[in-house]
């Protein structure tokens, strides 16, 4: 997942402006695109651990227990499917936004 063009379009969507110029945010913008990585992040590295868990059980790590693997697998599953329901939200949003009569 390519969390920098993710944060360009976003800050594009925000800001009215060009990708490239990205750094002329607002305030409020760039906070939220900040806040939207740190939780991009926070998913992909709960994932990374669930599938390290899981691999370690595979190998019979004495370690990581069957319940451990199940439940970092369960709580990667749902904050995927937590941001996966924020994007379609903004994706929503901006489609509500873009019809609006000017």
């Amino acid at each position: 997942m390519d969390l920098n063009s993710i944060n360009a379009q976003i800050a594009t969507a925000v800001a009215g402006q060009p990708a490239a110029s990205s750094a002329a945010v607002s305030g409020a913008g760039s906070n939220f695109a900040s806040s939207l990585d740190a939780a991009l992040k926070a998913v992909s590295q709960g994932q990374a651990q669930a599938d390290e868990m899981q691999k370690q059980f595979s190998l019979e790590n004495p370690n990581v227990g069957l319940e451990d693997a199940v439940v970092a697998m369960s709580k990667a599953n749902i904050s995927f499917a937590a941001a996966v329901q924020v994007r379609n939200r903004l994706v929503q949003a901006y489609d509500q936004i873009m019809n609006m009569p000017v």
